[in-house]
């Protein structure tokens, strides 16, 4: 197999920058053998790593990683560790299927909490909880709506009218929001930097090594721009970019986003808002809204729009675009800090399925994939790789039942047929939350 598309984003990930100099993982030089090869170092490729080297020590792991570690999709993202499904349902099934992704979502956050904890991995771990935010009354059902799921699976909220919300986010932009307080917020650059280095030493990390070729008939073969490894089995992470593989049948593509960091407000900029602490908000309609956050250095970050993605390139002219965006919309929510400077603006991949379901498990007798993380990818996708390690082992888990019970994704037609699919509907939910904005 050939990889066809390598992730390409013509900008600089502000929480990287954040973390100024970091340690740097060698590429790969020269051939290596090893008994289990991981493509990928996101969230996914790093809980079955380490997850396979705790149960089998020793055994050799290895892991490529096309880019720097704190450098690809999983350190560009938002930052947001969810313990909760944004969505429930109104059905006994669908309570259910929440109350299954319920399950995985906190063991995957249980998981990276105790890595971080044991090995004191400097992220900016913070519990602030979440606020789920409507800014226009077209919403107020599905808020409504969100509070009656919360009452149905028992978990503590907090719903907020705008006074509330202007008195904790320093904004009257809101209308109404919902708070479910175990959130967790961090910086995830250094969580995935935290994650590498961390791992057990049975496990070696080869950054800016991309595979460019691999092979999974007999033994495992993977070639990159300067070395090969072969290995007895394979794992494959790398969500977007493997629609283009004909293990995964076409049933995942890419989607990026945009996300940007302010400068720290100035102690003047932060009296105007008042004395907030640090917190994070999602939009009722993730596609079409924009995720905020306040940080503990006092910075915001405004993650908003995303595009069909089919070539995994972001240019830098794009990614202008949507600063000027970020920045139009911070000053519609902030009227009053239209002296704040934007500091960083960056793009990051997420993979989409048509039923939301992962690409999850066996694709063949030796290789397997945790792919399809649709958005929530920190606390899921390290639920999935950490139970597909268990899965490939045969150990025993109870929460493998509900890996079974959130199901597979399925088809999806191909180019250029999905192309006009997806952009007819994000136009739509564009058009229809255009209130949001």
């Amino acid at each position: 197999m050939k990889i066809k598309n390598l992730p390409l984003d013509q900008n600089i990930n502000g929480w990287a920058a954040l973390r100024g100099d970091t340690t740097r993982h060698p590429a790969l030089h020269g051939k290596v053998t090893a008994d289990w090869l991981v493509i990928g170092a996101g969230f996914a490729g790093l809980a079955f790593a380490r997850r396979i080297a705790e149960l089998r020590p020793h055994e050799h792991v290895v892991v490529l990683e096309a880019l720097d570690v704190a450098d690809n999709a999983s350190a560009r993202n938002s930052g947001f560790v969810i313990d909760l499904p944004h969505t429930v349902g109104s059905t006994s099934a669908e309570l259910e299927h929440a109350n299954t992704y319920r399950r995985l979502l906190q063991y995957g956050l249980h998981h990276l909490k105790d890595t971080v904890d044991r090995h004191e991995i400097e992220c900016d771990w913070l519990n602030s909880g979440k606020y789920h935010c409507a800014v226009s009354e077209q919403f107020d059902g599905e808020i409504a709506h969100y509070q009656k799921e919360l009452t149905t699976l028992s978990e503590n909220f907090e719903y907020l009218d705008n006074a509330a919300l202007k008195q904790r986010l320093g904004t009257s932009f809101y209308r109404s929001a919902v708070y479910t307080p175990n959130c967790i917020l961090v910086n995830p650059a250094a969580l995935i930097s935290g994650l590498v280095t961390t791992l057990p030493e049975n496990v070696t990390v080869y950054a800016n090594s991309p595979a460019l070729q691999i092979e999974t008939q007999g033994t495992i073969r993977a070639e990159t721009p300067h070395g090969e490894v072969r290995a007895r089995k394979l794992m494959l992470a790398i969500n977007g970019a493997a629609r283009g593989l004909p293990l995964f049948k076409g049933n995942v593509f890419a989607m990026s986003t945009f996300a940007t960091l302010t400068e720290p407000l100035t102690p003047e900029q932060r009296r105007v808002i008042g004395d907030i602490s640090a917190w994070g908000s999602t939009p009722v309609n993730a596609l079409a809204g924009a995720t905020l956050r306040y940080t503990s250095d006092h910075r915001f970050l405004i993650r908003e729009h995303v595009n069909f993605a089919p070539g995994l390139v972001t240019t830098a002219v794009e990614t202008g675009r949507h600063a000027r965006r970020h920045q139009q919309l911070f000053a519609r929510i902030y009227p009053q800090l239209q002296d704040v400077n934007m500091a960083y603006t960056w793009s990051g991949l997420i993979s989409i399925t048509r039923n939301g379901a992962p690409v999850w498990g066996n694709l063949s007798e030796n290789v397997y994939s945790s792919a399809g993380c649709n958005g929530s990818g920190s606390s899921k996708q390290s639920a999935f790789g950490r139970l597909l390690a268990e899965h490939a082992l045969g150990e025993d888990n109870p929460l493998l039942a509900d890996m079974e019970a959130v199901g597979r994704a399925n088809y999806l037609p191909p180019r250029p047929f999905l192309d006009v699919g997806v952009k007819s509907f994000m136009a739509r939910e564009r058009w229809r939350s255009r209130s949001e904005m």
